[in-house]
């Protein structure tokens, strides 16, 4: 490869390595975090979904979903990657 036909190619390269660093990367790592969060989900926990509701965690299901209890006496079902932030933690059981 003749050292022309690099330097045409060397800007394309360089783009492409500062759209990795500046935003693939970023957005992959905020991913996994986000990921770990729902992993860690458990019941009492306050938080808040995609849609702005607010309400603590009433029960874990397996396939994916919670029950999140809005009001007293009134519980949702939610799919569990829609939740944004966990408001409040409660702490693990001891065992």
């Amino acid at each position: 490869m003749d050292p022309a036909a690099l330097g045409q190619f060397l800007p394309l390269i360089l783009i492409f390595a500062i759209m990795y660093f500046l935003l693939i990367r970023p957005q992959q790592k905020k991913m996994k975090e986000h990921q770990k969060m729902v992993a860690a989900l458990r019941r009492g926990d306050q938080v808040v979904t995609q849609g702005g509701i607010i309400g603590k965690v009433a029960k874990v299901k397996d396939n994916n979903e919670i029950d999140v209890e809005i009001a007293e006496g009134v519980k949702v079902r939610v799919v569990q990657n829609t939740v944004t932030q966990v408001l409040s933690k409660t702490e693990p059981a001891e065992s």
